[in-house]
């Protein structure tokens, strides 16, 4: 198979292809995370209502996130192991497929949403700032395919080590964002609806651009010709295989975040939920070096799954992780300094001073959650990259879903500690989770090493 230095980079040392991988990616997530926050700082000036509301959709906005997420690791795990069994047809194929694929449930995921988002919003205590909550989610869900499709096509990028294509539309995107967001906002006075249209022009643009790579310029090492198309649904199928469950994984996240919500409306109302929107947007950007780390790995496992090194698998699991443990401890002590300083960016207006002292505190408990993502995040992209979706669905759901929610019940509710507790019931079940799900990946790639050497 004719070798690019992308090609020869992802084929190489796991280490190295991390490093390589890893940093771009942290830092365009970076920027959506930074992104999400200057939204959620905008609006903040609007009062604490719309605030709320943007908290009441954010848990489907990232439902339709995770497909994108998730499509996109199952199209880098297919290509990926075909780059690394050195297949370049069938890459070729695959990765048409996957962005057919893309624009079929960017369709479908519209369609329902739009229809069923009112209901949802409603199940969810939503009630109370309805209005703004349709406001924002009706634009947002009518330009799905425009949210969706970037992270997937930027996967194929990923798979064949060509990371700046991968990273740089994903990033105009956010910074476009925050350039329209105040101009949309306030300039123009469209309140939380200005939001919105800045959230879908960003990636709008960028997909534009990933088009223009793709079918004007056609540089890239994956062909997208469709002549040499050859329709085959097996190939939806292993694409399907690992994206359902990463996207399912998502799904598990945000129906936790529904869940967290109700419980917060029920011990302190609309108040709790703000503060719980600000200060996890926070703590999810002090993930981002586990994520970022993790999601490289995926392209890395199924390189070394499709050559059969699985030497090479263990070194990619075991490397992601301690590299990502490092910079989370860095970043849990970073934000539990300086979280009076942070909390105050949500809390610059009359409208939202209130909140300062109480996500500060939140932050500053809920720093330590970042230390437990490296090991179940490595763990869970590892999986996606060798095609065992499921398994890191399985582990996902019960790490995130089950454990968190039970802990969180038995403290906010069994044991009267209210808000405080159900921080610490997401503090002891994610922990615990996290470390079953390392201790998975590290049996399963022991049990694939040593059958490999009775071959």
């Amino acid at each position: 198979m004719e070798k690019n230095s992308n090609i020869e980079m992802i084929t190489g040392d796991p280490k190295t292809a991390i490093n390589k991988l890893a940093l771009p990616i942290i830092g365009s997530m970076f920027l959506i995370f930074a992104n999400n926050i200057i939204d959620s700082i905008w609006v903040a000036g609007l009062g604490a209502e719309p605030l709320a509301a943007l908290g009441y959709i954010t848990p489907l906005f990232m439902i339709l996130v995770g497909f994108g997420n998730g499509i996109g690791a199952g199209g880098n795990s297919l290509i990926s192991r075909y780059i690394g069994a050195e297949d370049r047809n069938s890459a070729n194929n695959a990765a048409i497929h996957n962005l057919i694929l893309s624009f079929i449930i960017s369709i479908i995921i519209s369609v329902i949403f739009l229809t069923f988002m009112e209901p949802m919003l409603n199940m969810m205590g939503a009630s109370s700032v309805i209005n703004y909550a349709m406001d924002y989610g009706f634009i947002i869900f009518a330009w799905t395919f425009a949210l969706l499709m970037p992270p997937i096509v930027g996967g194929a990028f990923r798979s064949e080590g060509d990371i700046k294509r991968a990273t740089l539309p994903i990033a105009l995107a956010a910074i476009i964002n925050m350039v329209l967001d105040p101009i949309f906002i306030y300039t123009l006075n469209l309140g939380i609806k200005g939001a919105a249209w800045a959230t879908v022009l960003g990636p709008l643009i960028s997909l534009f651009l990933m088009f223009y790579w793709i079918f004007v310029k056609k540089d890239t090492y994956l062909s997208y010709n469709f002549k040499d198309f050859h329709n085959d649904f097996g190939m939806y199928k292993d694409i399907l295989v690992v994206g359902i469950p990463a996207s399912l994984e998502q799904l598990v996240l945000s129906v936790l975040t529904i869940f967290i919500n109700f419980m917060l409306t029920l011990v302190s109302g609309p108040v709790a939920v703000a503060v719980y929107t600000a200060g996890w947007r926070i703590v999810n950007i002090g993930m981002l070096p586990a994520i970022g780390v993790g999601t490289a790995a995926i392209s890395v496992a199924g390189v070394a799954y499709g050559a059969r090194k699985y030497e090479n698998l263990r070194v990619t699991a075991r490397y992601a992780v301690k590299i990502a443990l490092i910079a989370s401890i860095i970043v849990c002590i970073i934000l539990n300094v300086f979280a009076n300083q942070i909390a105050f960016i949500f809390s610059y207006s009359e409208n939202s001073a209130q909140l300062e002292p109480l996500i500060a505190s939140f932050l500053q408990i809920m720093c330590l959650f970042i230390l437990y993502v490296p090991f179940g995040a490595s763990a869970g992209n590892v999986f996606q990259g060798v095609g065992k979706g499921t398994i890191s669905f399985v582990l996902t759901t019960f790490r995130e879903f089950i454990l968190v929610l039970i802990f969180a019940y038995l403290l906010g509710f069994t044991f009267h500690m209210g808000e405080f507790g159900i921080y610490c019931g997401m503090l002891l079940g994610g922990g615990i989770g996290s470390l079953i799900c390392y201790a998975c990946i590290e049996w399963y790639i022991s049990r694939l090493i040593r059958s490999n050497q009775n071959v």
